[in-house]
């Protein structure tokens, strides 16, 4: 007699969220993927396929996210989250709320109650833990609260690093009046033009034209907004006057701790001492004209072997940094602070200090240094077909410039590239046209998002804008760092070493759908019902090419895709479609790369310098602070940015410029002025006499006569006001805004849309 074996069943919707919420407590939910449900409920062959199945349902109906193979409930917290600390409770406790979060799609972010200590509900304090306060901005250990009552915090947390003091003050510039009062003028856009009053007796020590932090403390008879100045942070008036402002703004550090220093001043040249000789192989650094620091040099040649014909051996070498920043020691709790360097027209704030960052890391030409190298095969076709790493001593035989190098394949070598030309630029150049192979049939994400630069006058002020040409050398350099960044990946995940991922995941189906919408109001089909590729975005991308939709649909693309990251968990990279990615290639400017190094290190046995023993709360950690450091940096450059813009245009009031739609709101427009690429609004209460509605999908505002003001327009604009010190621009529109035949709103559908200035009519 024949014993049917009893097959398990498929775990219901609840039984799977049940076990997605039990792993979220015991604090592995980052870990869980079909693999794991499967094992858990004893599921096998086509029960698995069945799960698959139920889980992808699962995620269209919003319940779960997928994050590659890995899923979650949908709108759960990650186990490390970085919080904005709002009030106290009624029992004094802090409540926190995360500080990214999609109301749109996931409704009001859920509260955090922060109780300081390990445990149950971490009710024990931790000697040395950090003590935070209303308006801190922290990173949070939060685990879902079991005995929350309804109407309770969902989310118990714990504190493990404040990023930022709350100021329950504002940061602004501090004007002496001629009867010895004063005034501040806020640095932030919100507050433009809301100046704050300041008693004599409060202004201490701060003088014409310094930044200060000021309490507020009441309001003057007239009810304008009083002030007292708590601590002055420097002149605005020097050269460096605009990026001071950003960098005190975001608690961007920017004075090494003097044991840091000490440490870098006491470091010694590296030695040839457990290291392989490659001094003799022709790498170069290809870099901008102006870079300081060269961690990167690249050489390729001919593989000799016959099995590989037409193939290359690529080259790529990174400076140690981690010779030089052992973990846990002051250089390398100032890096991580830091998180990476920060680049501002004006100056650049290092990850490392100069004598580490541009001495004894920096792949100067002629000198030896230290280096990581990875040594890559690939085919005719660009396929990587094998990699290893090597710890090294190397000299760089040239310093180049992206332009010096092109010149040079275009036949215009000069003194330095004639002596390279044969040997070393067009092996590189081949090698790069076989990746360039590999890459198209990869088809990662090919959006055209050119990059203004800035030009200052020697006196620190705004020169001009310039849009620096895209070469073929940029992106000979971009491939070989991808390749390397995703041998350093495939290498430690072959060892088993935990790492930090640079990951980039799809698009969410909000956003995808908003997308869709939108294309089909312009005739465009985004194609459906099966898994969503860079490739997809292409096609639309290369079928809008030329046509008047081009800029649009680029803009609302990119604006679909999710944010980058660093992560200990590995859910790919979407838009350069990757199975796994890690960043290798910078140490110097970024701590993500350093983390990679030291595992490298550690799993291939490499000497000293590796990274310690880490588990992956720690690395959460770790990932969670550079990836919100690294946000820090780009709002601190923006806003540098539109500062010396708005400097620069202060005295153009009433000047006529033309702007694309870079934004459509209910309450106006955002502007990009094409010349400058300055950002500025234009208020829809100043469109005109008529009614406008706010139509989300269309990303335009329209009158009910069918005139439209839509994103990525072009209209002429005319400056109405300037704030320089908040970077600050409002704009009217003097002419633009297309009579459309697309559907007009209908009455009651105009929720949101503004109303005409106050004293002019409506017309109906």
């Amino acid at each position: 007699m024949t014993i049917k074996k009893i097959q398990p069943e498929i775990p219901s919707r609840d039984d799977i969220l049940a076990f997605l919420a039990r792993e979220r407590v015991a604090g592995v939910s980052g870990k869980i993927g079909v693999r794991e449900i499967a094992r858990a409920f004893g599921l096998k062959g086509e029960n698995r396929v069945a799960l698959k199945r139920r889980l992808s349902e699962l995620a269209d109906e919003g319940v779960l996210e997928k994050r590659g193979r890995r899923v979650n409930r949908k709108g759960a917290l990650p186990p490390v989250a970085l919080v904005d600390i709002l009030e106290r409770d009624r029992d004094g406790e802090l409540i926190a709320v995360p500080v990214e979060w999609n109301e749109d799609e996931l409704g009001p972010p859920p509260r955090i109650l922060i109780r300081s200590g390990r445990g149950a509900k971490f009710g024990k304090k931790l000697s040395g833990e950090p003590v935070a306060g209303v308006g801190d901005r922290a990173l949070v250990r939060a685990e879902p609260d079991r005995d929350a009552e309804p109407g309770e915090p969902p989310y118990v947390g714990r504190v493990v690093k404040l990023l930022s003091r709350a100021r329950h003050r504002v940061l602004g510039v501090l004007r002496i009046e001629p009867n010895g009062a004063g005034r501040i003028v806020p640095i932030d856009k919100k507050q433009a033009g809301r100046e704050l009053i300041v008693a004599a007796a409060d202004i201490g020590d701060g003088k014409d034209g310094d930044l200060v932090n000021v309490d507020l403390v009441g309001k003057t008879r007239f009810g304008a907004p009083r002030a007292r100045v708590r601590e002055t942070l420097g002149s605005v008036t020097g050269e460096k006057a605009v990026s001071l402002i950003a960098l005190r703004a975001h608690d961007i550090p920017d004075v090494f701790r003097a044991e840091a220093i000490e440490e870098s001043e006491r470091a010694k040249p590296a030695t040839l001492h457990g290291r392989e000789d490659w001094r003799d192989l022709p790498l170069v650094t290809i870099d901008p004209p102006d870079a300081k620091d060269h961690d990167d040099a690249v050489h390729a040649a001919p593989d000799p072997s016959p099995d590989n014909e037409g193939g290359f051996v690529l080259t790529v070498a990174i400076a140690d940094v981690a010779h030089y920043v052992k973990p846990r020691s002051p250089l390398d709790r100032d890096a991580l602070d830091r998180g990476n360097s920060v680049y501002f027209p004006d100056r650049v704030v290092p990850m490392l200090p100069e004598r580490i960052s541009n001495d004894l890391c920096s792949l100067r030409a002629n000198e030896d240094r230290p280096a990581l190298a990875v040594r890559m095969r690939v085919t005719s076709k660009g396929r990587k077909i094998g990699h290893s790493f090597h710890r090294v001593m190397m000299r760089s035989h040239a310093k180049l410039a992206y332009q010096q190098a092109q010149d040079a394949i275009d036949g215009r070598p000069d003194e330095t590239t004639k002596a390279l030309l044969e040997n070393v630029l067009r092996p590189l150049y081949a090698a790069h046209e076989a990746l360039q192979h590999a890459r198209n049939l990869r088809a990662p994400l090919d959006l055209d998002l050119p990059e203004r630069k800035i030009l200052l006058k020697k006196d620190g002020s705004f020169d001009r804008v310039v849009l620096p040409p895209r070469l073929e050398a940029h992106r000979l350099i971009e491939e070989f760092m991808i390749l390397a960044n995703v041998a350093a990946a495939e290498t430690l995940e072959e060892n088993r070493q935990q790492l930090i991922y640079r990951a980039h995941d799809e698009p969410s189906k909000e956003k995808v759908t908003a997308l869709s919408e939108f294309l089909g109001t312009i005739g465009v089909k985004l194609a459906k019902g099966q898994v969503l590729k860079p490739a997809h975005f292409n096609v639309i991308l290369e079928r809008v090419k030329g046509l008047e939709h081009e800029n649009i649909v680029n803009e609302i693309i990119l604006r679909t895709q999710a944010q980058a990251e660093y992560t200990h968990e590995n859910y790919g990279h979407f838009g350069l479609n990757l199975r796994r990615y890690a960043h290798f290639t910078s140490p110097i400017r970024r701590y993500a790369d350093l983390i990679v190094h030291r595992a490298l290190i550690r799993a291939l046995k490499l000497g000293e310098g590796a990274l310690p023993e880490m588990g992956a709360g720690e690395l959460a950690e770790i990932a969670a602070r550079i990836s919100a450091a690294e946000r820090r940096a780009m709002a601190a450059e923006r806003e540098t940015v539109d500062r010396l813009i708005a400097h620069h245009l202060a005295d153009q009031i009433g000047t006529r410029f033309e702007a694309r739609i870079s934004g459509v709101t209910k309450s106006g427009l955002f502007v990009r002025l094409t010349e400058t690429g300055a950002d500025g609004f234009v208020p829809a209460a100043t469109l005109g006499r008529e009614y406008y509605s706010y139509d989300e999908a269309a990303h335009a505002l329209t009158s009910r006569s069918g005139v439209s003001y839509r994103l990525a327009d072009i209209i002429e604009v005319r400056l109405l006001e300037a704030a320089p010190i908040a970077g600050a621009l409002r704009f009217e529109v003097v002419s633009g805004g297309v009579k459309r035949t697309d559907r007009l709103p209908r009455r009651g559908d105009d929720r949101g849309a503004r109303k005409p200035a106050k004293g002019k009519a409506r017309r109906r």
